[in-house]
């Protein structure tokens, strides 16, 4: 029951961030409110450690795997997929970052000796399915000339990162460490590469004080990487990196569904039967004897 919770928490908050973000695209830089996103997130996560007496110091060893896990899993992944968000549908973008469902299940093995369970990996190839049926009408406007490849390319790149960075948050898990501590030394690592990033591009380091920007990125910091990040990388050590990131093939969906309540966003038949795969590939994945 805690398992469930924690993944619809993971799959609500991550399918409505979107609306918050939209807030955030104007004149400051995204890689630079990425970087406010995580550095407020991870001071807010040092302050209530410290405040509760459970900022516990880590290893060496231990600091390098965090840093890893920041570096791919909170800033290095959105490197590369924003970027490729202006030459992609937002569709694709789902869809490519989907194959995380079977990057983790194949790292997972590689990496970490995890066995690849053979109902997950079939609600794996179902949810992925149903998620090219729920963005078809994106997917067959998509045009492979140079730009579009380029951009598909970084994103199965941002993708990849991702994926590794599961992987480290699993490493992490398996060795004990605290959830929130490798969270808010990894967010702080992540938004420090970020920064340093928008300085070598020659990117301004600015804030938009606009109250729209200021709330959104509230929303974003405690709720999309507070309370998000903790609850995911908790199901990553709970039930590993392969179920877990059956999350990215709904928080899409779940947008898509705010999205017909506010925007009147009209679904097709074929997305309504993928949107059916998307969910039946979930009951695979999720239920008791995938464990």
């Amino acid at each position: 029951m805690n398992n469930l919770l924690l993944y619809v928490i993971t799959v609500v908050i991550w399918g409505s961030t979107w609306i918050a973000i939209k807030f955030q695209l104007g004149t400051v830089a995204p890689v630079v409110s990425i970087a406010h996103r995580s550095m407020l997130a991870a001071l807010l996560i040092f302050f209530y450690l410290t405040l509760r007496r459970r900022l516990l110091p880590l290893s060496r060893r231990n600091h390098v795997m965090v840093c890893l896990q920041g570096l791919c899993l909170f800033s290095g992944n959105y490197l590369f997929i924003y970027p490729a968000t202006e030459h992609l549908a937002s569709g694709l973008v789902a869809v490519v970052f989907s194959t995380m469902v079977i990057l983790n299940m194949l790292n997972g093995a590689l990496f970490l000796r995890l066995p690849i369970n053979g109902m997950v990996a079939l609600g794996g190839a179902i949810g992925l399915l149903g998620m090219v049926g729920v963005f078809m009408p994106e997917l067959e406007s998509f045009s492979l000339n140079d730009d579009g490849f380029r951009a598909l390319l970084l994103c199965f790149a941002g993708t990849c990162c991702a994926s590794f960075g599961n992987i480290f948050a699993a490493r992490n898990a398996r060795e004990g460490l605290p959830v929130l501590v490798c969270n808010a030394w990894g967010m702080l690592y992540g938004a420090v590469a970020l920064y340093a990033a928008a300085l070598v591009l020659g990117t301004p380091i600015t804030v938009d004080w606009q109250f729209a920007y200021l709330s959104s990125l509230f929303y974003l910091a405690v709720f999309g990487s507070v309370v998000a990040f903790w609850a995911y990388v908790t199901l990553i050590g709970n039930i590993g990196p392969d179920r877990a990131a059956y999350s990215s093939l709904l928080f899409p969906v779940v947008a898509l569904l705010i999205s017909t309540v506010f925007e009147d966003y009209h679904w097709t038949l074929l997305g309504l039967a993928g949107f059916g795969l998307v969910l039946a590939g979930n009951w695979l994945v999720m239920r008791r004897g995938s464990a």
